[in-house]
């Protein structure tokens, strides 16, 4: 990423063959680095811009004939009947087009595997202390009277870096949590009340600094930190028998100190500070390994990630990488950029000593261009691994919510992006229909993918220079169809 100046004192590292290098696995747990080519259908949504981002995208009216069904395109209605896209598995392309595409942990229930792959928040979101969340405490549960499954999409391209430094980590059914601690004792219109957890589903997007150690250990790690942070936090309340553990501020509370203890923890193993658990092995961190640094004290890595279910979308932040949530066709900013020019974080980095430079935009002592981070070791305490936290209930007009390193804001607004997610999800659907009904959230939803693979790729077209990693989750569960006998 444009994290470090140029005239910082930090080299990039490479761990192996790099990937932008057309070398083998990069990072742990990766493999051999094999090239494909995309499946014609994504090749076709990446060439076919101009009626893409033309024009209103179109839902698809699905035509029932004799012999079968065929899909046209139709104009939108909010009346149309509902009927279930349900999606199929894609088989992710190593190289595409010349731009090297970096490796990721995408994981399922009993499945691991490898896959190739500002502004401030809105007024529907109010700040509690460090935190946010909706100022609707009403859970919209009409979408979400079934368990959710998550229909997403990744790409993450070395663009014109030399370096490969990004990573991402998908962990659909990720963990069940108590649904007290999501939905507190408030009742959820349309929520099926008899289960007494909630399937979750976990996103990550690192964009590393100075070299892709700590980016790709927080791909492997992070996840399992969370794991064992929402554990404590569960011991902690059934000792206390927190009676007012149900109120919206109190639940705000708890998943803000959950993520903010798992950040530390993995900062503090990053750094060498705390003993680590072998990474993927042990959930309960019980086998402590070697306390040696991960990484060089100049290297560091941004952090974004969500914890979606079928009542919340959770998001922790540190960093200038950004999740946006498309509700309705607005875009809702579920995390602000942690810049060293943001008043609040320039104050806390001149109170603890450091300064704000103008080099090649403002950076702390002219080196790196955000206030907080993982890693960067050299820079404490001006640097901080402290997430900010929102929690926001699901509406039944949430459409989708896209993670993403600034590779791709530096070129695009957050109304551009999203409103290009949109398009791209319903123009799959136009080409293709109704999808079969398959197991969903293990393998990349195809429209989503293709929503992921178009937007990194215009990135790169409008001139991005810098790392790109993207994922897009597709909220909408049922998409609406005409239908004609």
């Amino acid at each position: 990423m444009d994290g470090m100046s140029p005239a910082a004192v930090a080299v990039p590292f490479r761990i192996g063959s790099s990937l932008c290098d057309g070398g083998g696995g990069g990072g742990a747990g990766g493999g051999g680095h094999s090239t494909t080519r995309m499946e014609i259908t994504r090749l076709k949504i990446m060439t076919d811009a101009a009626p893409l981002l033309s024009s209103e995208a179109a839902e698809v009216v699905v035509v029932e004939e004799e012999g079968g069904t065929r899909a046209v395109a139709a104009a939108e209605s909010e009346e149309d009947d509902c009927a279930s896209v349900e999606a199929e598995p894609v088989v992710g392309g190593g190289e595409s087009g010349g731009i090297v595409v970096s490796e990721a942990v995408v994981k399922g229930a009993e499945d691991v595997r490898i896959l190739s792959g500002g502004d401030s928040v809105s007024e529907a979101v109010v700040t509690v202390g460090s935190t946010s969340v909706c100022k609707d405490n009403r859970v919209a549960g009409g979408a979400m009277a079934v368990e959710y499954v998550p229909l997403w999409g990744c790409s993450s391209i070395c663009g014109r870096r030399a370096e490969m430094e990004d990573a991402f980590a998908v962990v659909p059914r990720f963990l069940p949590i108590p649904r007290r601690m999501l939905t507190g004792d408030r009742m959820v219109d349309g929520l099926n009340l008899s289960s007494r957890h909630l399937t979750t589903h976990f996103f990550g997007v690192y964009d590393g600094h100075g070299g892709a150690q700590v980016a790709n250990y927080c791909k492997e790690r992070m996840h399992f930190a969370l794991v064992e942070e929402v554990g404590n936090l569960l011991e902690e309340d059934l000792g206390s028998n927190n009676s007012n553990s149900g109120s919206g501020v109190d639940l705000v509370k708890q998943w803000e100190k959950a993520f903010t203890r798992t950040f530390l923890k993995v900062d503090d193993e990053v750094g060498g500070r705390a003993g680590r658990g072998g990474v993927g092995s042990s959930l309960d961190g019980s086998e402590e390994i070697c306390v040696e640094p991960v990484a060089p004290e100049t290297v560091g890595t941004t952090a974004v990630v969500a914890v979606i279910c079928s009542s919340h979308i959770i998001i922790a932040n540190c960093g200038d990488s950004r999740a946006v949530l498309l509700r309705g066709k607005q875009p809702v900013p579920l995390s602000v950029d942690h810049k060293p020019n943001r008043e609040d974080e320039y104050a806390r980095i001149e109170a603890a000593g450091g300064k704000v430079i103008q080099w090649n935009g403002y950076r702390v002592f002219g080196v790196l261009a955000m206030s907080r981070s993982i890693g960067d070791r050299y820079l404490k305490p001006m640097i901080i691994p402290d997430p900010e936290v929102t929690f926001v209930p699901r509406m039944r007009e949430d459409e989708c919510l896209i993670l993403a390193s600034d590779g791709l804001w530096d070129v695009m607004s957050n109304e551009e992006a999203c409103d290009v997610a949109r398009k791209c999800i319903l123009h799959w659907h136009k080409r293709n229909g109704v999808t079969p009904s398959v197991e969903r959230g293990i393998g990349a939803d195809p429209a989503a993918q293709a929503a992921a693979d178009y937007l990194s790729k215009y990135a790169i077209q409008k001139g991005s220079k810098d790392n790109i990693t993207v994922i897009v989750v597709d909220l909408k569960t049922q998409r609406k169809f005409k239908r004609k006998t």
